[in-house]
């Protein structure tokens, strides 16, 4: 008789707690295999095709694309050990299925496999109604309590201009002497009353209200998510600053063809750079660290593991090269290469996209010349590159069009000071004008 597996959704790894589902590969009756692929989900960092440990028949599933699942939620349920028929009763609650645990049925395929407890399921609800509007509590005007005993009034005068008009004079504060009312303070009463009151301020239309509350809402969450929350925890946690330096770029660019003509695989500009930028950070360590806040300690890292931020059709990523400063120009040219397609087949893997200790952002490529970038947190620093276009340069003392870029570093001034910084910058410019200059302190 064939027993009914549960299998929940694993662990995903990197701390990953929950994730999306995109699109089922089998359905309820379908007969799959140890370690197939049941469904393909999102997570905060990537795409991840989720392998079932069970072989039998599916039962049932649970979720509809779109939805987002806790890990240790029910994923699917799979008949095993008999010739379950397609849409056989689902789910079976007994202790079997509770206790059955993963790992027995296959191999390590995904990370924490079954370490996850029972967790209580979670379905996003759409709210097609707008959320009710706040009542305004209208409050009555407090009515001044008047000072008791005798008001401080000396002339008759006064009190008969008061009374005349009708004024109570307990309600003037006096401007003489130990509160003294004198004749001008009951006339300033008097032509305070007569002004008209101000008008009350318009309510909000509830037509603009409405108008807010229309349009298309696009939910933040997977990569659309992730990106909101680390761009606000950026902005929010670390205090920055930028700088930026024009830079002419002609004799790198020059140095680039003379490479790629020399044959072997092409070196990509994106690779010079980032070996220009791991060997200023060797120079100026402060800025390959991160803050611990908890500890209040800076911590300098003691590798370069580079990311750079790469456009896809899921949005923006942000790749990491690993120990980008031990690798040659050829190296970092083959990893970004490899990193960039794996991006935009939407196959980067978590470790893929975690672990960067600074950022290169080559924004160039969108055609703008400059940029304020966001620190990618809990990084301390991004170098962006804008575009390189000819431009009237003064080159020698002579004026000539000259390939010019723009150079802007953001920076947590928590780990240094506008020095250090301007420093790291300025080495950064005077490799990219002068790529010897790199070559002498190889």
């Amino acid at each position: 008789m064939a027993q009914v597996l549960e299998f929940k959704l694993p662990d995903l790894g990197e701390g990953l707690t929950e994730a999306e589902i995109v699109r089922w590969l089998v359905n309820v009756g379908d007969v799959v295999a140890i370690d197939q692929p049941v469904v393909e989900v999102e997570t905060a960092k990537a795409m991840v095709e989720v392998p079932c440990p069970y072989g039998g028949v599916v039962t049932a599933r649970f979720g509809e694309e779109g939805t987002e699942l806790p890990v240790g939620a029910p994923l699917l349920t799979v008949a095993v050990g008999g010739a379950e028929a397609p849409g056989a009763a689902p789910a079976k609650s007994g202790a079997a299925a509770e206790d059955a645990e993963s790992s027995e049925y296959s191999g390590n395929v995904l990370v924490g496999y079954g370490t996850a407890g029972p967790a209580a399921r979670r379905r996003r609800v759409r709210r097609d109604t707008a959320p009710a509007a706040p009542v305004a509590q209208v409050t009555a005007p407090v009515k001044p309590v008047l000072p008791e005993g005798p008001v401080p009034v000396i002339s008759p005068l006064v009190r008969k201009l008061a009374r005349d008009k009708g004024l109570d004079l307990r309600e003037v504060r006096g401007s003489g002497p130990a509160g003294l009312i004198l004749r001008a303070d009951v006339e300033s009463a008097l032509a305070a009353a007569e002004r008209p009151a101000p008008a009350p301020a318009a309510a909000p239309s509830p037509v603009a209200v409405a108008a807010v509350g229309v349009g298309e809402r696009v939910p933040l969450r997977g990569v659309r998510g992730a990106v909101a929350d680390k761009l606000s925890r950026s902005r929010t946690e670390i205090p920055d600053a930028t700088c930026w330096v024009d830079a002419d770029a002609t004799e790198l660019m020059t140095a680039r063809a003379a490479m790629n003509a020399a044959g072997g695989p092409k070196i990509s500009l994106l690779a010079l750079l980032a070996r220009i930028c791991t060997h200023a950070l060797a120079r100026f360590p402060e800025l390959n660290s991160t803050v611990d806040t908890a500890a209040r300690e800076i911590v300098r890292l003691p590798s370069v593991h580079l990311g750079f931020a790469a456009q896809t059709p899921r949005g923006l990523v942000v790749p990491v090269v690993r120990d980008a400063g031990t690798r040659t120009a050829e190296s970092l040219a083959e990893e970004f290469a490899r990193l960039t397609e794996s991006a935009r087949q939407g196959t980067l893997t978590p470790a893929d996209l975690t672990g960067g200790t600074f950022t290169l952002n080559n924004y160039g490529v969108f055609g703008v010349d400059g940029s304020t970038p966001i620190i990618n947190h809990p990084e301390a620093a991004m170098l962006g590159v804008g575009r390189i276009i000819p431009k009237p340069w003064v080159h020698e003392g002579e004026l000539a069009v000259r390939q010019v870029v723009q150079l802007s570093l953001t920076f947590d001034h928590r780990v240094c000071d506008g020095g250090t910084a301007g420093g790291f910058l300025r080495y950064v410019a005077d490799c990219v004008e002068h790529p010897a200059v790199l070559l002498r302190t190889l």
